[in-house]
């Protein structure tokens, strides 16, 4: 049986401010600021990960269903501890999901299946952070 993959990112700081550039070996690099002014902070980039992976994993399931999924958009919630570290405590995501025909069963097994099984990034939290959500579906 192979080893598990191993991933590897560089990031360097652009010697302003609290900028960073985000690499991935032969992939597009990222702006990751932590004052925000030119880019996501880092907890910012952790919720845009949790989206991108739930996302997609939520996209590659309703086609293997073959179902007409036209648009998905999600909004993401991180509530956080006020003092040090600053730790996520609770995510809440909003699924907007345009599917003509699609019933909510399916998009939401679809969701589930992300969360409870496919997602690494949700998976690579803390046990304790809940994570929840609300599906906002056009059929």
């Amino acid at each position: 049986m192979a080893p598990p993959p191993v991933k590897q990112v560089t990031a360097s700081w652009e010697g302003r401010s609290m900028v960073f550039r985000g690499e991935a070996p032969g992939r597009a690099p990222i702006v990751i600021d932590g004052e925000t002014a030119e880019g996501p902070s880092p907890m910012d980039t952790l919720l845009i990960a949790i989206a991108g992976c739930t996302g997609s994993d939520v996209v590659s399931v309703l086609r293997k269903k073959r179902l007409d999924l036209r648009g998905l958009r999600l909004e993401l919630r991180g509530e956080r501890r006020e003092e040090y570290p600053q730790r996520y405590v609770k995510i809440d995501l909003v699924y907007h999901v345009t599917a003509p025909g699609a019933t909510e069963e399916a998009v939401r097994q679809a969701i589930d299946l992300s969360l409870q099984k496919y997602c690494s990034v949700t998976h690579s939290l803390a046990p304790d952070i809940p994570v929840r959500y609300e599906l906002r579906l056009q059929a």
